[in-house]
């Protein structure tokens, strides 16, 4: 059987300042000529269909232009939703366009309960996990502590045990959208850190034949089973090295994978840029760039006149401009920004505790500091949900 796995789409959401519909539209025909030109026998959406809870409905509408045209070619597609999308919401008239062959898996309690297609060589069941928020499903899952690994694993026992039922050499494969260890993290990935850990090992998925992963947005391998296609589409400039693609799976009859890369079509290429702004206006080696996305990091210790203004004169797709005088670390005029860079939201507050009192937070202030941005984080996911 020959998969397509995609996922995060990001339906909806801007590079910067630039409108991507555009560009999302020409990546979803680029799916369906990929589907038709390649024999495809189902397509795997593993979640972040759109960017937030409450989608502009151009978004809708490119959506619904998606699935209409997914199900005039007759090949399944199996969608999960991620932590970007309300599950509810996506779900919505599932049981109807599950008979088209759309299957939108977006309930946690029917983690193992597989969608069954057929080839050739027998069945391969197709298991739905959504994004599971630890706070909220923890209950669903009879797992005592809230937490990323907790809930995956209960959910992929209940994988396997329905696989436990089947006929001995059913091809199994998993759709799921989490952090998993050894993926390579964005700047445009939204945080889902719970209790300080927000990745789970690869071996909770054990005992599956592929696990189509997303959340992560650069195309990855973490085991010849085990991959990320990542986004197809460029969402943070910390992406100008990713090659965005989509992964073509072929799963034989024993269920071994091989996979190959599909590319997807980028609007523009991305350069970051830096150096003084007479450097980068000189500079004959950026003349590439000409034409990309730029963020431009000016490094001159005094903050020059009308730099962007001047930057655009050569660089006229520069997006982003940012300022970062060569400074040494402790000179007091670092900026704040620059000196919470690549910290966590914990790390900053048991920073500001030990400005305050002198000490840093003991073992019990740290899990109460950890616990409170857990809150935060679930009740905000609540909130959008219900809005």
């Amino acid at each position: 059987m020959r998969l397509l796995h995609t996922s995060d789409w990001h339906l909806g959401r801007a590079f910067h300042r630039v409108n991507m519909l555009g560009a999302q539209a020409g990546f979803i025909g680029h799916l369906v000529e990929t589907v038709r030109a390649h024999g495809v026998d189902a397509v795997v959406v593993s979640g972040d269909v759109y960017d937030r809870a409450v989608p502009p409905l151009a978004a809708v509408e490119l959506f619904d232009d998606a699935l209409h045209r997914l199900a005039d070619l007759g090949v399944p597609t199996v969608m999960i939703s991620g932590n970007h999308d309300s599950a509810r919401r996506l779900g919505v008239g599932a049981g109807l366009i599950d008979r088209a062959g759309i299957h939108l898996r977006t309930d946690p309690g029917g983690c193992g309960i597989p969608v069954v297609l057929e080839d050739a060589h027998g069945e391969v069941v197709f298991y739905g996990l959504p994004y599971l928020e630890p706070a909220l499903v923890k209950t669903e899952f009879g797992v005592e502590k809230a937490g990323h690994e907790a809930v995956l694993a209960a959910a992929m026992d209940r994988v396997r045990a329905d696989l436990a039922t089947r006929a001995r050499g059913t091809r199994s494969v998993v759709l799921a959208h989490a952090f998993v260890t050894g993926g390579e993290q964005s700047d445009s990935e939204r945080d889902i850190t719970v209790g300080g850990v927000a990745a789970v090992p690869s071996g909770v998925f054990d005992g599956v034949d592929y696990v189509a992963l997303g959340h992560l947005h650069g195309c990855q391998t973490l085991t010849e089973r085990v991959r990320y296609s990542g986004s197809p589409l460029p969402y943070s400039f910390s992406e100008h090295r990713h090659r965005k693609s989509m992964w073509l799976v072929d799963l034989d009859a024993e269920g071994s994978v091989t996979a190959e890369r599909v590319d997807c079509p980028v609007p523009r290429d991305l350069a970051r840029l830096r150096g003084t702004l007479e450097e980068l206006l000189a500079d004959p080696g950026l003349t590439p760039y000409e034409e990309a996305w730029v963020e431009a990091t000016l490094t001159d210790p005094v903050r020059p006149a009308d730099p962007m203004a001047r930057l655009t004169d050569r660089f006229p797709h520069t997006l982003s401009l940012l300022f970062d005088p060569e400074r040494a670390p402790d000179d007091p005029a670092v900026s704040y920004a620059r000196r919470l860079a690549g910290r966590s939201d914990q790390q900053i507050a048991e920073d500001f505790v030990t400005h305050v009192r002198g000490a840093g937070p003991d073992a019990h202030e740290q899990t109460v500091l950890r616990d409170a941005f857990d809150a935060v984080r679930a009740d905000e996911t609540l909130r959008e949900v219900a809005r």
